[in-house]
């Protein structure tokens, strides 16, 4: 159950981050970090102000040169404002994380469990993002060829929501190709923060992830799979014992297993695309493929930093 007043806060604490300038108290220090032995021309702006600003941006869904206008206009203690040119070149060298949360995430607690370790469970899926703004009535009527769409593929955690890894691919690349990537990312995340007692219980995820390298990637990594098996599978001796167990529980005792495996909570994916589309749009400003895994991973930093409010 919402309760809401505590909710309504949190909805404008998300506007007081936007326009907050804490990074003003650490402008001189940062700076004199970035631009130790550095070579040629020294940074004018830290890390932290270029952030807020694409922040900023990427909320309020506007151009660059408006973005500069805005930062013009609102930041009246800043010592000086970078141009639109400026902000554009400096997002796309910006080194976005944008699993935030893996330090602070909840977990949870799997009953048959006996070990100190609180588990995590985390689902898998992907949508698709659209390269350009362009309606559906402009692209019919001057008959503008379909310029392909993104793929973003994530991992969320199902009790914070929060989005624990992130891929971006182009159309082409089949859902199953992407698993491994995005769980080994939580793992290589979770030991760089010395997070040693977060583990991973289960990865739910639909039939497109039905693989036999899957399978066996979960297996070695002690991961509980709850995939959904293909309509038409069958044990086989080319199946990894895993995935044959798995195909015989689903085909023999299916609501069992789905209640077993948490199998409901893999709709918690589908939250976070939704939520992610409403707040940024369906679609990349950016007109380069690098540029656009880069607004991508900035609009699922701020995502994941919303959702701490919550």
């Amino acid at each position: 159950m919402i309760y809401w007043p505590s909710y309504n806060q949190s909805l404008v604490r998300r506007g007081e981050i936007l326009f907050a300038y804490d990074f003003l108290d650490a402008w001189d220090s940062e700076l004199a970090r970035m631009n130790e032995n550095k070579e040629g021309k020294k940074y004018r702006y830290p890390n932290s102000f270029i952030l807020v600003i694409g922040y900023i941006r990427v909320y309020l869904h506007l151009p660059y040169r408006q973005t500069e206008g805005i930062i013009k206009a609102t930041g009246k203690n800043i010592p000086n404002h970078p141009s639109y040119g400026q902000i554009c070149r400096r997002l796309s060298r910006l080194d976005i994380d944008s699993s935030s949360s893996s330090s602070s995430s909840s977990r949870i607690k799997e009953e048959e469990d006996d070990d100190d370790y609180e588990d995590i469970l985390i689902a898998i899926d992907s949508t698709g993002i659209k390269v350009t703004n362009r309606g559906q009535w402009l692209r019919d009527k001057w008959n503008i060829r379909k310029k392909g769409y993104l793929k973003i593929h994530v991992a969320v955690n199902v009790k914070t929501k929060e989005i624990l890894s992130l891929e971006v691919t182009d159309e082409k690349v089949h859902d199953s190709k992407v698993m491994n990537k995005l769980v080994e990312h939580i793992l290589k995340s979770n030991n760089n923060n010395n997070n040693n007692n977060m583990n991973i219980n289960s990865v739910l995820a639909d039939g497109s992830y039905d693989s036999n390298k899957n399978f066996k990637y979960l297996y070695e990594k002690k991961i509980l799979p709850g995939i959904k098996i293909k309509k038409n599978s069958i044990t086989s001796t080319k199946n990894t014992n895993t995935r044959n167990k798995e195909v015989t529980s689903q085909q023999q005792y299916f609501d069992r297993w789905k209640k077993k495996r948490k199998y409901g909570h893999r709709w918690m994916a589908e939250t976070a695309f939704s939520s992610l589309k409403r707040m940024f749009g369906e679609y990349t400003c950016a007109t380069k493929f690098q540029n656009m895994v880069k607004e991508m991973i900035l609009k699922v930093s701020l995502y994941n930093l919303f959702r701490k409010m919550t």
